[in-house]
């Protein structure tokens, strides 16, 4: 089954894996242990440079930045192959990330 790692976390968290010097070699060690499990990894742009569309009524409406204001951002993500939510669960419990931010996880629906 599929499952989508949401890297999330607030401005401080950001800045203390910045400040981590072992967090880059760390999630490049993570995703290597995936192995074939790992099918994509990545890192977004911040909010602020988001573009949001809509489109209602047949009108396409584009805001700059991001759908929702908030502390918590969506900082990245990794698609993963696993064959049970346990095993899911522990590659999220071992993401470097969730030293200073949050891994929520979501499997893919069918």
């Amino acid at each position: 089954m599929k499952y989508l790692l949401l890297v999330c976390g607030d401005e401080e968290s950001y800045q203390a894996m910045l400040a981590d010097p072992g967090f880059l070699p760390d999630c490049k060690a993570w995703a290597a242990a995936r192995g074939d499990g790992l099918i994509a990894t990545g890192g977004l742009e911040p909010p602020a440079d988001a573009t949001t569309v809509r489109v209602r009524d047949g009108e396409v409406l584009m805001t700059d930045g991001p759908f929702v204001e908030s502390k918590e951002v969506v900082a990245g993500f990794s698609l993963i192959e696993c064959a049970s939510r346990e095993e899911a669960m522990e590659a999220a419990r071992t993401h470097p990330v969730a030293r200073h931010g949050t891994i929520e996880l979501r499997a893919l629906q069918p």
